[in-house]
């Protein structure tokens, strides 16, 4: 039970982590600074604004979360540790 929780844990961190990269990458690719990059906005005489980005509250809320359980599972490694007979 411990090696387990103890892999859980560690498994969380990296999944969180992982997740938190992506998620950063996903905000600067759709950011304003892809309006340089698009072909038809270097087109002479065109004009590009960047408008918007749809809310991307509850992708960071789903970090946070992660990061929690985590410290939830890595809570637990005491009390696993507590009961284990090594």
């Amino acid at each position: 039970d411990l090696a387990v929780t103890v892999m859980t844990t560690f498994l969380w961190l990296v999944s969180t982590s992982a997740w938190a990269k992506a998620l950063t990458d996903i905000k600067i690719s759709t950011g304003a600074s892809i309006i340089p990059q698009i072909e038809s906005c270097k087109a002479p005489g065109t004009t590009c604004h960047f408008a918007s980005v749809t809310s991307m509250g509850t992708l960071n809320v789903s970090v946070v979360f992660g990061l929690l359980n985590m410290v939830l599972w890595g809570g637990n490694i005491w009390f696993v540790y507590k009961d284990t007979n090594l």
